[in-house]
């Protein structure tokens, strides 16, 4: 399935509607982590205008999500 062009602000927000939080941010880069389920890994999500196609699809699949649950999610924003 085809990846939507999305900013690393929106992201962000994204990932956060699925319980993560941001821990910090170190320059243009910001960390998240979800602490109610162990099986999330953290994530590092640059602060991008754009983020690349392949960039997009590891954040997805450490996120234990689906392509089209993460589109689902981008429909609310």
């Amino acid at each position: 399935m085809k990846l939507p062009i999305i900013s690393g602000k929106d992201t962000i927000r994204v990932f956060e509607k699925i319980g993560y939080r941001i821990v910090r941010q170190k320059r243009s880069h910001v960390r998240l982590r979800d602490n109610s389920n162990p099986y999330h890994k953290p994530i590092t999500i640059p602060n991008h205008k754009v983020l690349k196609p392949g960039l997009l699809r590891k954040l997805i699949k450490d996120a234990n999500l689906s392509v089209e649950e993460f589109l689902s999610l981008i429909k609310d924003l």
